[in-house]
Order: C-alpha cells, then structure tokens, then sequence
C-alpha cells in the first residue's frame, strides 16, 4: 500500500471513531435530558403534597393535648374566663347552680352541675336541661329542686353570684368530663336527710352537699 493509501486509510480510521465518540456522547446526553426532564416533571406535581406533609402536625391526641376543656376548679381561672351567655338550656343550668349551689366553692358548683347532666343522661328523667331542673315544678314538695317550688323570689340579686355560676354552666355544656361525683344523680345539703338517702349510693362529700347515685332500675324493680 502507498504511502497515500496509508495516510488516508489512518484519517478515515480516526474520523470514525470520532463519530462513534460523538454518537456515544449524543447519546448519553440524551438519556440525561429524559431522565432530567421525568424528574421536572415529577417535581411539578409533588411540592404541595410534600410540602403539606412536611408541614402538617398529628392529630393533638397523639401530641399529648387535651381534646376537652381543660377545667381548673378555682376561683381565678372562673374570673379569667369571659362572660358566658347562652340558651334556654343554659340558663335553666345557670339557675339552678345558683339557686342550688351559688354559696359553694368551684368544685360545688361544678359537682351540683354534674348531678342535673347526669339526669339529663339518665332514660328516668326529662331529656333536657330545663326538663329536668322543672321536673315536678308546682306541686310542693313534689319538685325535684326545692328553689322551683319553696314560693320565693327567682330574681337574681347578686350579679357576680350569677357571672360566676354562668360561666360553670358553659364549661359543663361545652363537654368537660364529669369526674367529680362519680355519676351522682342526687345530692342534699347536710341539714336534711331525705329517705332516699338511705337507699342510695353515696360517691361523694363537697362542700355543704353530700351526693348520691340512684340505683339502676330493672324490670324486677
């Protein structure tokens, strides 16, 4: 072979190569672009999911934060609370904690508000707040709190009396756990003692009142 034949034989060689060199690398670059192009594609749908993933909390339960009210049975929490207001059912529960109970320490009033929702609860009594408070209202000694039949006044005359029992009356409704009188449905003060009493469980002593849980009542009985 001639020296020319050589020479071209060698530059063919070489451009070859370098075209197979830049297939390769035409290649490769665009196995990147479709991979690099998936990735864009799959960033532009996920941010907000994972973002809101990231960002989200558990649920408070699994935080260890209480889901219920959290009650303090003391005067200067009740003071640091606004002033409650509400319905017809409110205010037959605020009533009845004041006439019943306003003389009582927080724990009372929440204890004597326990008794009239437990008796709401209960399939023996009225289904409602006021039904319960009036049950027997007009016949003497019939009535199941004395203030709705003794003959006196109902005005309110002691205006933070009726804010403070007012307020204990909304927390109850709003669904704080009744765990003070053990699912007492009755209560007396500790100058009176009524037959039932002798019948009846008692669960708890607070204040000036003791408290009471009825029996259940069976077919049998």
């Amino acid at each position: 072979m001639s020296s020319f034949k050589k020479f071209a034989a060698v530059c063919l060689a070489a451009q070859l190569a370098f075209a197979g060199a830049a297939s390769a690398d035409d290649m490769m670059a665009s196995r990147l672009g479709a991979v690099l192009g998936q990735e864009r594609a799959a960033l532009s749908v996920v941010p907000d999911a994972r973002m809101a993933q990231l960002t989200s909390l558990p649920p408070a339960s699994a935080r260890g934060i209480p889901t219920e009210p959290v009650v303090i049975y003391d005067d200067n929490f009740l003071a640091s609370l606004p002033a409650a207001s509400g319905d017809d059912q409110w205010k037959c529960l605020a009533e009845a904690l004041y006439f019943e109970a306003r003389g009582e320490s927080v724990r009372g009033l929440f204890a004597v508000g326990e008794v009239i929702l437990n008796r709401v609860d209960n399939a023996a009594y009225p289904r409602s707040l006021c039904g319960v408070v009036n049950q027997g209202t007009g016949r003497r000694y019939a009535c199941q709190f004395s203030y709705t039949c003794d003959g006196k006044s109902k005005a309110v005359h002691e205006q933070g009396a009726w804010e403070r029992v007012g307020k204990v009356a909304k927390i109850l409704l709003d669904g704080t756990p009744r765990d003070l009188t053990g699912g007492a449905t009755h209560f007396h003060t500790h100058a009176v003692s009524p037959s039932w009493s002798r019948r009846f469980t008692r669960t708890a002593t607070i204040g000036a009142h003791l408290f009471y849980r009825e029996p259940v009542r069976t077919a049998s009985n």
